[in-house]
Parts: structure tokens; sequence; C-alpha cells
């Protein structure tokens, strides 16, 4: 299909890794001629995301974490997965504020920022079996596109 591109990347759920996979996805959207603070949301998005699979999916041990990012038209769709213990009450766990690891001062606010700052949030998991986060986000919604005809 014509406008539309696709990667995925695999990587170790290291918390050094969290920055690599904010400029991928970054990189990544370019494409889509996005403003710097459409480009700050996605980063925003993808380092929850991160950073629930790295602390309370997989509990801070190593294996992998995947991201598969996707555009059609000028829409961005991603997704992170990891095979870590997975979550028992998804409502619960998208609560602001809620959090299974008070102790590590989290704040609990990871999904509301994602839900914040994405245009559509979406989680898939069961418990012993991973966790995936689908988000989607339009880019240049509302924003005018100049075009020469337009001057």
């Amino acid at each position: 299909m014509e406008n539309t591109n696709e990667m995925q990347v695999i990587f170790d759920s290291r918390s050094s890794n969290e920055s690599f996979a904010r400029v991928t996805v970054a990189s990544f959207m370019t494409a889509l001629n996005p403003t710097v603070e459409e480009v700050s949301d996605v980063k925003t998005a993808v380092s929850e995301a991160v950073t629930n699979a790295i602390i309370h999916g997989y509990e801070s041990e190593i294996h992998n974490i995947s991201i598969r990012c996707r555009t059609e038209g000028q829409t961005l769709y991603l997704e992170v997965r990891d095979e870590g213990k997975g979550i028992e009450d998804i409502k619960q766990a998208m609560e602001p504020l809620y959090t299974s690891k008070p102790e590590l001062e989290r704040s609990g606010m990871g999904f509301s920022f994602m839900e914040a700052f994405m245009d559509k949030l979406e989680v898939e998991s069961s418990p012993g079996m991973g966790t995936v986060v689908k988000m989607e986000k339009t880019i240049g919604k509302g924003r005018r596109l100049w075009t020469a005809q337009s001057l």
C-alpha cells in the first residue's frame, strides 16, 4: 500500500535503552513531518511504555522488548511488547496514581501520560504472558499544511 511504512526493533530491557527507543521512534516518524511538540508527545509515551516493561513486566531482569511502528497516511501506530509477568488488573493499572511498586517511588502516571499524549491507547495483557501497549497518533491533526497555492 502506498503511503505506509513499517519498522520493528528488539532490544534488551535495560534502562539505558529507554532513550534508544525514544530516539528510534522519533526518527521513524520524521517522514510524517511532525512538529517538535508531536515528537515530544510520542517520545514521552514510548518512554513510559518501555519503562513499564522494564520495571513492572520484567522486574529489572534482562529480556527482550520489541517496538513495532507503522505509518499509514498521517497516522503513527505503535506497539510496545514485553513477555514479562503481565498485568493482573488492567483497569486498576491504568488508574491515575496507581502503582504496584510504591517502594520504587513510581508516580503511577505512566498510562495516564500515554493516554494524554497519544490519540488512542489500548493495553492487552495476560498474567505470565506479557503485555502489549498499542498507541496511535495522527500527525498534523488540526494543522493547516501550506502549499504554494495557498500563498
